[in-house]
């Protein structure tokens, strides 16, 4: 693993736990330093931190607020 990866990955929470989880992807990013875009894909899809996650739970929310608003009345 490229000393590069090693810093992004040590200064990342969110890709220290996820390769703590799938110990796999140190092998793999040992053997092809090339795949960590796929790696960074993994994690955000693993711990929704993709935009249209981020909307999903801003609309969820949203939706709680107007039940609750509604149940006062």
């Amino acid at each position: 693993m490229t000393l590069d990866i090693q810093f992004k990955i040590k200064n990342n929470p969110y890709y220290q736990r996820y390769i703590r989880e799938n110990s796999i992807w140190y092998k793999v990013l040992t053997r092809n330093p090339e795949l960590f875009k796929e790696f960074e894909e993994k994690v955000k899809e693993e711990y929704k931190l993709r935009p249209t996650d981020r909307l999903e739970r801003m609309f969820t929310t949203i939706e709680m607020i107007q039940s609750v608003i509604g149940s006062l009345k």
